[in-house]
């Protein structure tokens, strides 16, 4: 109800100001107040996490991974995150009801991936429930990959002056957040 009377208001307030102004410059100033206004009440700040790059110019971090601490490295070459069957055996993943048969070219060559979801990601304040990944056989990788099955989640991701930049979208009051688009 709060929102619904919100909205009202801001509806108001830039109809308001068309009739009174009649300018349009000022009319964008007082609809960007408006929304300025409405925005802070309804959504704390969005959690971000930054990661700077590592000597061999990777981007490396210990996500948690349904709670355990996992090493990864950012792969956004990767389009799922894929767990070493070592990692996925240490967070407790049922290894043995797994099926490898998803084909996945990596830097070491070809092998086989089973799907699988993950309960829930996190990277510092951002978190991510429901992931879906990959878990490569016994011995295939070393290392964890962050690809973009948990990229693609968040608001937005670069890299400035060898600072990975990771941002999530702000809540919403109710612990509820923003709904994504097809732009998202």
């Amino acid at each position: 109800m709060i929102r619904f009377l919100l909205v009202l208001a801001m509806l108001a307030g830039t109809a308001g100001a068309v009739v009174a102004y009649g300018d349009p410059d000022k009319i964008a100033r007082a609809s960007h107040k408006v929304s300025h206004i409405f925005r802070s009440q309804t959504a704390t700040p969005a959690p971000a996490v930054q990661i700077p790059r590592g000597q061999g110019g990777e981007f490396t971090l210990r996500a948690k991974i349904n709670g355990i601490a996992a090493p990864m490295v950012i792969d956004t070459g990767a389009t799922s995150v894929v767990l070493t069957w070592e990692t996925a055996k240490a967070i407790g993943l049922p290894l043995e009801m797994l099926e490898y048969d998803v084909d996945l070219e990596t830097a070491g060559g070809h092998t086989k991936a089973a799907r699988l979801t993950l309960d829930r990601l996190s990277v510092g304040h951002l978190v991510e429930k429901s992931v879906p990944a990959l878990v490569v056989q016994r011995g295939q990788m070393k290392t964890n990959l962050l690809g973009m099955s948990f990229l693609d989640r968040l608001e937005s991701w670069g890299v400035r002056a060898d600072k990975l930049m990771l941002t999530g979208y702000p809540e919403l009051q109710g612990g509820r957040r923003r709904p994504r688009t097809a732009i998202d």
